[in-house]
């Protein structure tokens, strides 16, 4: 049987558990031009918060009733496609379920071999792909300059940060807990950390970007996206990439009141969506593989197991229970 995780109600706030139901149906069969995939792993990002809003954006919300979207990786079990046979290891949109059919549109090989398969999800997958396109297209960091992050310890934050030390940045991470803030400055390479659970995010940002914000790499919204934004430079750049402070607001979204920094600073604040940049995703996939192999940009994934633990498991975006990229095994 196929085990699915479908969408049963619209949440108001925080998702409860009676959000989302489990059942059981029939393992679908392809047809003619169709493949079989069994998914062997999920992954759990942020944006699956707004897509299951019945609001207009840059995708149709999760229709009620249909199996929750979410990326993938699996293996083809059965193949009636020309290109996929049997063993083929795909990556795309499968869902929240342990079987998908797809005629391969949207979907992408990847080699088991090369990297482990959630490595494909995270760094090698959309998560890195959103943090190298938001960080180098949008941001367009020059060698020398300060990037805070914020929600740097996260999947999208850890790279983006690493990335920049790449390109030579001074590298500031906004996270949460003495842990996390440990994390990113002595594994991963940042110059500094501020704890916003423990300390003055206000203060932090002036003892730690001393000569202010050329670039602001934003994953939270909200009180913080203002104090960065009362620290920029002149034509700084602001990376709208989410605002996971607000996802869950009952009271509406709470946007900057400092925006006229911009103004005052000649700055720019623009928001992207990595599906933008689906034609070079196999250039930045190269480029940071090439990177982790001279061991220049590490990767964690946090997994946890069990399509059954969905629930739980998703709540782990929101309460900063992991590190890193966010993986659910089937």
């Amino acid at each position: 049987m196929n085990q699915q995780v479908l969408l049963a109600k619209r949440p108001i706030g925080l998702p409860e558990a009676d959000t989302w139901q489990i059942v059981e149906t029939p393992i679908p069969q392809p047809q003619e031009g169709e493949v079989l995939i069994e998914n062997a792993y999920i992954s759990l990002d942020p944006a699956m918060r707004g897509w299951i809003n019945d609001a207009r954006s840059y995708v149709p919300p999760v229709k009620i009733g249909a199996v929750m979207r979410a990326a993938s990786v699996g293996k083809v079990i059965e193949s009636k496609h020309p290109h996929y046979k049997v063993g083929t290891h795909l990556y795309g949109t499968g869902g929240v379920q342990k079987y998908v059919v797809t005629n391969g549109k949207g979907w992408h090989p990847v080699d088991p071999n090369l990297a482990p398969l959630p490595l494909y999800l995270g760094t090698l997958g959309m998560t890195g792909f959103t943090a190298y396109f938001g960080l180098l297209d949008v941001g367009e960091p020059k060698e020398g300059e300060t990037v805070l992050i914020s929600g740097a310890a996260g999947a999208v934050g850890s790279i983006t940060g690493q990335i920049a030390k790449i390109k030579g940045c001074r590298v500031v991470g906004i996270a949460g807990g003495p842990e996390k803030c440990r994390y990113i400055v002595e594994e991963l390479g940042f110059d500094a950390a501020i704890d916003y659970k423990n300390e003055s995010v206000k203060a932090g940002i002036k003892t730690h970007c001393p000569n202010g914000i050329d670039v602001y790499f934003d994953n939270v919204g909200g009180e913080i996206l203002d104090l960065a934004l009362a620290k920029i430079n002149m034509s700084a750049r602001v990376v709208l990439c989410g605002a996971i402070s607000q996802y869950n607001s009952t009271s509406g979204i709470s946007g900057p009141s400092n925006y006229l920094s911009l103004l005052v600073n000649r700055a720019r604040m623009e928001g992207f969506i990595v599906f933008d940049y689906a034609k070079d995703y196999s250039k930045a996939a190269q480029e940071m593989a090439q990177w982790i192999m001279a061991g220049k940009l590490k990767s964690k994934e946090h997994i946890e197991e069990g399509l059954s633990n969905f629930h739980s498991t998703f709540l782990k975006l929101f309460s900063g229970e992991k590190l890193g990229k966010l993986v659910l095994k089937c």
